[in-house]
């Protein structure tokens, strides 16, 4: 390695400074969103959950176009077609029945399709209208604070300590079996949740240095509410949020399985199973087994993502 050398003079050398190298260009931090993604794709039964999840959301989506069957026109229904089971064919060379019929000579398949169909739209419509609802009167309470907090959390208390499957068995009762009666009682029965949830978190949020400067700016009470305090209060909300879907989705099951929920012209995955159950002993096991097992591997699926997002959106988490 050669040396370099500056003259200070006649006769006198000493050694030169090195000359400084280009600092290393700083590698870009990796956007919220990016590391958001990484975290989540480190568990690999996570990732299989998302793609089960995508993929019977997408099924009930498409229910129209991917069931070979309208279970709902009757001008398609044939009595004679009834019970028919899986991979049968009606009358000779006619319709493929790959997951058999049932006792009104209706698809399974399709009737599968469709009954997921309306398991997931009143599953995630109940959950936003109640997550909208417990976030709202969650962040009032814990900014607004004395009386009304007090008056807001005892309300809390008392719906919880009701179990959730009671309740909504009164309200159904009272409201009369139906599609948008069943999503009103599970909005009745899940918006406690969130409300607690988020006073909590609100209540850490409030006495931090960006509430203050708000405050001390004049800004209205609804902007610090909605604008600042809300967004920072979201990672716990989302979590609980994905797992009441799933929770929802049982009860609305439930609810249909004894007769209170769905009418039977528009029949859920519970309904199904309900009216399959009594055909078991006689052999019939696809009108109930085949729906059940498409029920399980919904909530199965909801909640391997929920415990997913648990885990990365917890901040109390380390992560190496």
């Amino acid at each position: 390695m050669s040396t370099q050398f500056a003259s200070l003079g006649e006769g006198t050398a000493v050694p030169a400074s090195p000359v400084p190298k280009p600092a290393a260009a700083a590698a870009p931090a990796d956007s919220p969103l990016r590391l958001f993604v990484r975290q989540y794709a480190e568990s690999k039964i996570a990732l299989i959950g998302a793609a089960l999840l995508l993929l019977l959301a997408l099924a009930a989506l498409l229910a129209p176009v991917l069931a070979p069957q309208n279970p709902y026109d009757l001008a398609q229904l044939d009595i004679l077609d009834a019970r028919l089971p899986p991979g049968s064919h009606a009358g000779e060379g006619g319709r493929l029945y790959l997951l058999g019929t049932d006792e009104q000579g209706r698809d399974m398949l399709s009737a599968m399709l469709y009954g997921l169909r309306i398991s997931l739209a009143i599953g995630i419509v109940a959950t936003v209208a109640a997550l909208s609802l417990g976030c709202t009167l969650g962040l009032l309470a814990a900014y607004a604070g004395g009386r009304l907090d007090a008056f807001l959390m005892r309300v809390v208390d008392i719906q919880l300590s009701f179990p959730a499957i009671l309740l909504a068995l009164v309200l159904i009762t009272v409201l009369q079996p139906g599609v948008g009666n069943v999503a009103l009682a599970l909005v009745a029965v899940q918006w406690a949740y969130y409300a607690r949830t988020v006073r909590a978190a609100a209540l850490v949020e409030r006495k931090r240095e960006y509430i203050e400067a708000a405050q001390g700016l004049g800004l209205s009470g609804a902007r610090i509410v909605f604008r600042h305090l809300l967004p920072n209060c979201l990672p716990p909300v989302i979590v609980v949020a994905a797992l009441q879907v799933a929770n929802a989705i049982a009860l609305e099951a439930t609810l249909s399985f004894l007769g209170i929920g769905v009418p039977i012209t528009e029949p859920s995955l519970g309904l199904m199973i309900a009216n399959g159950q009594q055909s078991l002993l006689a052999g019939q096991y696809w009108m109930s087994v085949y729906p059940g097992l498409l029920l399980l591997a919904t909530i199965l699926a909801i909640n391997l993502v929920a415990d997913q997002l648990r885990d990365v959106l917890n901040p109390r988490l380390s992560r190496q």
